[in-house]
């Protein structure tokens, strides 16, 4: 089995033990052999893999999105997991509270910066700090992304 394949496989295996087998079986309406020979690493099992449906409604119950990490590894992608999920739930105020978010957040990714390079050299801690920082003003970004979206649509 390839090394691809063989990756996804554990993901997928990480994913089903996450959740519960008998839990997955109720939100993928498998049975627990059929979602067994998802990832089961038997040369009869090489080329079965979960349907999408199904990987996206037990990342929705997980802990973590096992799968798509995965997937976005195998790419070379990094991805950044916040646990409170806020894409999928409407936040309210739209763009303007977007741009206030926004605003504010640079404002602390500069503050850190400046307090960072303060002394010319910029520690591990502080680039922790940034890094935070950053991808904070990233969701900013996101959500700002989706509420113009939704805009655009209506």
């Amino acid at each position: 089995m390839s090394a691809v394949r063989s990756y996804l496989k554990k993901h997928t295996e990480a994913l089903v033990k996450d959740v519960g087998i008998e839990a997955a079986c109720q939100l993928t309406g498998k049975s627990k052999a059929t979602l067994g020979r998802y990832y089961s690493d038997s040369d009869e099992h090489t080329d079965r893999f979960m349907p999408i449906d199904s990987v996206a409604a037990l990342e929705e119950a997980a802990r973590f999105p096992h799968v798509t990490t995965a997937l976005a590894e195998l790419q070379g992608v990094t991805l950044s997991y916040d646990k409170e999920r806020k894409n999928t739930e409407s936040s309210s105020g739209g763009v303007n509270a977007d741009v206030v978010a926004l605003s504010q957040r640079f404002a602390m990714l500069m503050g850190e910066y400046n307090q960072s390079i303060e002394d010319g050299i910029i520690t591990v801690n502080e680039a922790k700090r940034l890094l935070r920082e950053t991808v904070a003003l990233q969701q900013v970004l996101l959500e700002m992304k989706l509420h113009l979206e939704e805009e655009g649509v209506s």
